[in-house]
């Protein structure tokens, strides 16, 4: 009886961790993203996105995005942030980083992915969430995509939040919003 009971029960955790893959692991590890309208926990996937999940944790474990702001937010498409101090500075980086939109993931809504310029190897830091299914941003055979690293995995409700705050034209960039919504802390959770 009592190995029936123990192979049971590790056949019930078996099968909780196969239903709910939310658990942070060294492959999938965790974020927690605390700002000044809430916060949301980001799951990231080494498997398919090594490069950019460990450029983005090596900034998280150094407290880089502590008082960034989000720059850019279009209601309908996407929150961006990882590059401006609340003083509207733009923050120093590190190197920029190969670009891994050829692996699988797609930009659709609650992912998170890299931000870069017209250039297709230059993500550094910023990053931004997809508010609706953006897939115009994959790749294409004619052309990079931006590469997506990881997904939101709670706290919608606050990316949905920040989605619907007033925007303003603002030191030249367009989509600022009127109220600074500031990162507080980004930190790895679970393991």
């Amino acid at each position: 009886m009592k190995k029936y009971l123990k192979n049971l029960l590790l056949t019930l955790i078996g099968c909780f961790i196969f239903i709910n893959p939310s658990i942070a692991s060294e492959n999938y590890p965790q974020v927690e993203i605390v700002t000044t309208s809430g916060t949301f926990t980001l799951e990231l996937d080494k498997n398919r996105a090594p490069i950019s999940v460990e450029n983005f944790l090596s900034y998280v474990e150094e407290g880089f995005y502590t008082n960034t702001i989000f720059h850019r937010v279009i209601e309908g498409f996407v929150i961006q942030s990882g590059g401006y101090t609340t003083e509207f500075e733009m923050k120093e980086t590190k190197p920029e980083i190969i670009n891994e939109s050829g692996n699988g993931l797609s930009n659709r809504r609650m992912t998170v992915g890299m931000a870069r310029s017209n250039e297709p190897h230059t993500a550094s830091s910023q990053f931004y969430i997809n508010l609706v299914d953006n897939v115009s941003l994959d790749p294409m055979p004619t052309r990079w995509g931006y590469a997506v690293f990881g997904e939101v995995i709670s706290g919608f409700e606050v990316v949905a939040a920040i989605a619907q705050s007033a925007t303003q034209t603002f030191q030249g960039l367009q989509d600022v919003p009127v109220a600074p919504i500031i990162i507080l802390e980004a930190k790895k959770t679970g393991l």
